[in-house]
């Protein structure tokens, strides 16, 4: 209990003092997450506005593959990239392997079906509101996407914390494709687990407490962006 507590404490003071390891690990891994939220969100929400608006013989398929991949276990996806890259794959002439690029590349793969899914629900709903006046202004398939995109901001923004709230916390691919390399591609949940196989409680925790505050922060976002969502359409 006596080394529970010292090890509270000497986490607390690294977080407080913002110890420059612990400062270096959280600046890694909100890069590597917040570049791979901004590509996985470039390819899901035009993806998402194209399914709601648009009508073609594979949709339904298309919308059924995305809801099943938002369960793709996060360590296959890790495998396949690893694959890829690898000197023997197809990709590995560009050297990405254990790279902080093959780590966003994983983690794209990770949440843009997540982001996907959620923003076409929200695009669906709205585009059973818009059909008709849209359809009656004669406006292009991509004014339309624009149009859904633009007002539905707020709602679109929750799936992209939802995807940031799930790469933060991965930790299977990026092992597996980062290789946990200090200096280079150690991130938050890494850094975890390496330290606490280590004994080194301390700054386990301390990188725990940094992991637990975004988790906080990106969920008290989604639920004040949810109800200002609703009280906007109120």
């Amino acid at each position: 209990m006596v080394d529970l507590w010292a090890g509270l404490v000497q986490a607390f003071w690294l977080v407080i003092t913002l110890d420059a390891d612990l400062l270096e690990i959280t600046l890694r891994s909100l890069h590597v997450t917040l570049s791979a939220l901004v590509i996985a969100s470039a390819i899901a929400l035009p993806l998402a506005a194209l399914l709601a608006v648009r009508r073609f013989r594979a949709r339904r398929g298309v919308i059924a593959v995305l809801n099943a991949l938002m369960g793709l276990p996060p360590v296959v996806v890790g495998l396949i990239v690893y694959v890829m890259l690898s000197r023997s794959g197809p990709f590995g002439v560009f050297g990405l392997l254990f790279t902080p690029t093959a780590m966003i590349i994983a983690q794209v793969i990770i949440i843009v079906p997540l982001i996907a899914s959620i923003a076409h629900q929200n695009l669906r709903d709205l585009w059973t509101e818009y059909h008709d006046l849209l359809i009656s202004m004669n406006v292009t398939q991509m004014q339309k996407m624009r149009t859904l995109l633009w007002d539905a901001r707020r709602a679109l923004l929750t799936a992209s914390l939802a995807g940031f709230g799930r790469a933060i916390g991965e930790v299977g691919a990026i092992m597996i494709v980062g290789g946990n390399i200090d200096h280079a591609t150690r991130v938050l949940t890494t850094a975890i687990a390496l330290e606490t196989g280590k004994g080194e409680f301390a700054l386990a925790l301390g990188l725990g407490f940094v992991l637990i505050g975004l988790a906080i922060a990106v969920n008290l976002s989604i639920h004040w962006l949810g109800r200002t969502e609703r009280e906007g359409r109120w």
